[in-house]
């Protein structure tokens, strides 16, 4: 007799029969082979031909032995049963949101009555709730069982194709998923762009979510248009996110860097990918503009470009280094104050000479001057080091400091067929009106700034320029998922410009429970 046996109370098995009834009883869907789970993998040993009474057991590591046959047993299966078990049979799992009566002495069809009356109050509890995903023959569970296990909540169903109709729908909702361990379902996925669906940079960012919370992912391929996904409890340590292509890591920060803020420990992000990307935020508009703004909510962040990547091959590497918080602080962001330093870099690397960036500044500083005269304005020409960088690649980013610490900035990436003078007056003209309208972040930061303004413990105040798409759509999903509550009124200040915005948030003052 197996220590299974002895623990159970389960009688030498003699025929077959009884130990395929027993597999069946245990609700385990038996396969002589690995099957993945939401916690982990069931395995099984042998046929019941070859060990009597064998079971399954969970490899998890999340729970103890009977916690995983909890988490992992699916019932509605049996060795002898047809693939698909019908509705009120002995095999068919009890429908959402109810459970089977628990104890009770009688037998159940197919069971032999002494082995139902050890064990009729074990089996109901392995077989109300585990779920295996697809797999030969086994009925799935329905989303809202899966729920009991993982996510906490109602899901949240998303449309990934309104307002902006990007990837920012679905890393803000990815994000406050996890956080808030609220089950998501985004359809329509990047509808509004020329290629719909996940890309690589995308699907790379919801790999390392999914990994950082130990959660689920359903629809997680490249061009999938539709994804599920539960969370867990988010952990602390190293999480990699690799795009292999030119995808900005920048983005991939975006959607996993508020989550570890809440980890039950210090993080470590590895992104790889491309640092300097259009359509995204520079590696360098991160390190000089959002780093130094965003730690005004009492968090501590650490960025290190280990090689930067440029179009079309990526191969760029940034480590972001996070330290949990208890909770965020709510800012005050409406006076910006004089500006007082005009600083930046203009760079080229790889096979582009070093004239192109010098070129580059030459053109940025004439723009300013026209309008500030009373400023140094210092703008380095850079040629990043061939240990340090992959491809080739130039671009240009201006910041202005103020007297009130409030920084803006303009930048522009250079490509074929645009001259270096052309760049450069492009991030100067950037900043020159992100300085027009009197706000105290520029445009490119505003909508970086809701998810934590809907985090924060209190009430939050940012006056900006007009407000954009993005950040017009990034408070539409954190109010859908949070319930924090933005206003946006115009500036009554007479210094500003007529089109100064205040947005306000009565932020949900999230607590970090691992603290």
């Amino acid at each position: 007799m197996s220590p299974c046996q002895r623990l159970l109370g389960i009688p030498p098995p003699t025929p077959v029969a009884r130990q395929k009834a027993f597999i069946a009883h245990l609700g385990v869907l038996f396969l002589p082979q690995v099957k993945s789970t939401a916690f982990g993998q069931i395995v099984i040993f042998a046929p019941p031909e070859n060990l009597p009474g064998a079971i399954c057991k969970s490899v998890g590591s999340l729970f103890p032995f009977w916690a995983g046959l909890s988490a992992c047993a699916t019932r509605g299966s049996s060795v002898a049963a047809t693939a698909e078990s019908q509705p009120g049979s002995a095999a068919a799992p009890p429908p959402c949101g109810e459970a089977e009566p628990r104890g009770g002495g009688a037998s159940r069809p197919g069971l032999p009555s002494p082995f139902a009356r050890r064990c009729s109050g074990l089996g109901t509890r392995l077989s109300c709730r585990g779920f295996l995903r697809r797999v030969r023959g086994a009925q799935r569970f329905p989303l809202c069982q899966r729920r009991r296990i993982m996510g906490d909540g109602d899901e949240v169903a998303v449309d990934g194709g309104i307002m902006e109709g990007g990837g920012q729908i679905l890393r803000v909702s990815t994000s406050l998923s996890c956080l808030l361990r609220k089950p998501l379902r985004v359809k329509n996925i990047r509808a509004g762009r020329s290629q719909p669906g996940l890309r690589p940079q995308h699907l790379s960012g919801l790999e390392m979510v999914r990994h950082l919370c130990d959660g689920q992912l359903e629809g997680g391929k490249i061009g999938s248009t539709e994804i599920t996904f539960i969370p867990g409890k988010i952990k602390g340590g190293t999480h990699v996110a690799d795009t292999k292509t030119a995808g900005s890591v920048c983005l991939l920060m975006q959607v996993a860097m508020p989550c570890v803020l809440f980890a039950d420990a210090p993080s470590e992000l590895r992104l790889k990918g491309g640092t300097n990307a259009e359509m995204a935020p520079q590696i360098d508009y991160t390190v000089m503009v959002f780093k130094p703004m965003v730690e005004k909510f009492n968090l501590t962040l650490d960025c290190e470009i280990k090689r930067r990547g440029y179009y079309p091959k990526g191969g760029g590497e940034v480590i972001v280094r996070t330290f949990p918080v208890k909770q965020l602080s709510p800012v005050n962001l409406t006076d910006r104050g004089t500006v007082t330093k005009i600083h930046g870099r203009a760079f080229v690397a790889g096979a582009l000479p070093m004239k192109l960036a010098k070129d580059m500044a030459s053109a940025a500083v004439r723009c300013i001057r026209k309008e500030i005269r009373d400023l140094y304005v210092n703008i380095q020409a850079v040629q990043e080091l061939e240990n340090e960088a992959f491809g080739s690649g130039s671009g240009i980013i201006i910041v202005a400091e103020t007297s009130t610490g409030c920084l803006l900035a303009g930048s522009s990436l250079g490509k074929r067929g645009k001259t270096s003078d052309k760049v450069g007056i492009e991030a100067a003209e950037m900043l020159l009106g992100n300085l027009q309208h009197g706000g105290a972040v520029d445009d490119y930061l505003q909508d970086q700034l809701i998810i934590f303004m809907a985090l924060a413990n209190g009430v939050s105040r940012v006056k900006t320029g007009p407000i954009t798409l993005h950040t017009q759509t990034a408070i539409h999903f954190a109010e859908q998922l949070t319930k924090a509550k933005f206003t946006v009124t115009k500036s009554e200040d007479e210094e500003s410009s007529k089109d100064a915005y205040i947005i306000e948030c009565q932020g949900i003052g999230m607590l970090n429970a691992n603290l």
